[in-house]
């Protein structure tokens, strides 16, 4: 794949490519975040639905299993934030991502501690607001994104372009990117890496049963669903369970939730099957088709931009 790509973002992270793996709840652990970062990405390990020694289990499989950095996303509302977050620190993260909340209630003891910190937003106010709180760059969430997302349907397309141009610190995009040439479309609209979730489940390292990546390799662009819109918005693939708990098509986070709360073996699917399991999953599922290898998705993705470009050089050329 080269020698990597050098921008604002490979150098706050320390990765090749400004590939980023976007954090999955009990999905996203130590094995998946060293295959990204060992792949040339920067892989990022869920603190959330984490005990403090799973956590540090999970860090320390990670550093076992790659030589090269790899990140743990804190949701700043979660009880256990502060606890994550020391946990990092001690265990020598370098970067920590933060979501779901404001970040400036982890940032002095982040970077007091020489940590870089990227906090997840889905609107110019809320990243207007971690740019000023201190934050070294922000992911930008569009509406088609999978798992938690933003109450204010704005998608990735329109979401870019005015952070890219209002913010001094750079963007990540996230939300709808899966192969090359979603790639270059969010670097050609000024962002400066990629967040990537659902494309990422559906490889042979992703720690998810069989039946969502058959699920996702099946799945059209109308079959995803968001639940709970009036509280935690969250997108996931539609199903049985879905639909029971949507009623009349407006489902309540709240209850799918206290369902996880119960059993988290539903959020993943232990023991359960692809009618039972609650399954988050982007819109980009609709390009998905196939299972393969962390490091085949992410060389695709990287060799394939060179092919895009030069069919859009001679375009732009006139044809010559």
């Amino acid at each position: 794949m080269g020698n990597g790509w050098k921008n604002r973002i490979t150098d706050i992270l320390g990765c090749d490519y400004p590939i980023i793996l976007g954090p999955m709840r009990l999905i996203t652990l130590g094995s998946m975040a060293a295959c990204i970062s060992n792949a040339g990405g920067f892989g990022v390990i869920g603190a959330s639905g984490l005990s403090r020694e799973k956590l540090i289990e999970e860090i320390k499989l990670a550093q076992s299993l790659t030589n090269k950095p790899v990140g743990v996303n804190i949701p700043v509302y979660r009880p256990n934030a502060m606890e994550a977050l020391e946990v990092s620190i001690d265990m020598g993260v370098k970067a920590i991502y933060t979501s779901a909340g404001d970040p400036a209630k982890l940032i002095d003891k982040i970077k007091y501690a020489g940590l870089k910190v990227i906090h997840k937003v889905s609107n110019l106010g809320m990243a207007r607001k971690a740019e000023a709180a201190g934050v070294d760059a922000v992911v930008a969430m569009g509406y088609e994104a999978g798992g938690h997302i933003g109450r204010e349907g704005i998608t990735t397309f329109c979401l870019i372009p005015v952070l890219a141009q209002a913010l001094n610190i750079p963007v990540i995009a996230s939300g709808g990117i899966g192969d090359a040439n979603g790639l270059l479309a969010a670097l050609a609209l000024g962002a400066e890496g990629v967040e990537i979730g659902t494309r990422f489940v559906a490889t042979n390292e992703c720690p998810v049963p069989t039946f969502f990546k058959e699920s996702l390799c099946a799945a059209e662009l109308t079959s995803t669903v968001v639940l709970g819109k009036e509280a935690m918005p969250m997108r996931v693939l539609k199903n049985t369970i879905v639909e029971q708990t949507a009623g009349t098509g407006e489902a309540k986070t709240d209850q799918v939730l206290a369902q996880q709360e119960k059993a988290d073996a539903l959020y993943v699917g232990e023991g359960g099957n692809k009618h039972t399991s609650v399954m988050p999953c982007g819109q980009v599922a609709g390009l998905i088709n196939d299972v393969s290898s962390v490091s085949d998705v992410l060389s695709q993705m990287i060799n394939g931009t060179k092919s895009i470009l030069d069919i859009l050089n001679r375009m732009t050329s006139g044809g010559r």
